[in-house]
């Protein structure tokens, strides 16, 4: 086995024992799309794209996960949506 084929196998398995929470998002009736979308290129790291169809998503289907990771690096990411006024919970 090589370097790199041992290095990814170990990026693999550290993958799976690192459990993903997700940032959603859900919909309300008090914040534009405009606002929804720039809250989340600002907090979220996103693109003009991502934000915009994570608003889309949100809009019609009432929610959507809009950043995945490990909690302790998402949960200022929230705690920042929530203090902007969206509807945000960490799961």
């Amino acid at each position: 086995m090589s370097t790199k084929e041992k290095i990814q196998e170990d990026v693999d398995v550290l993958e799976m024992e690192t459990p993903q929470h997700e940032i959603i998002l859900h919909n309300d009736d008090v914040n534009t799309f405009d606002f929804v979308i720039d809250s989340l290129i600002d907090v979220c790291d996103h693109t003009l794209e991502q934000a915009e169809q994570c608003t889309i998503l949100v809009h019609y289907k009432g929610k959507c996960a809009v950043k995945s990771g490990e909690y302790e690096e998402l949960k200022p990411k929230c705690s920042k949506l929530q203090q902007l006024g969206l509807s945000a919970e960490l799961v």
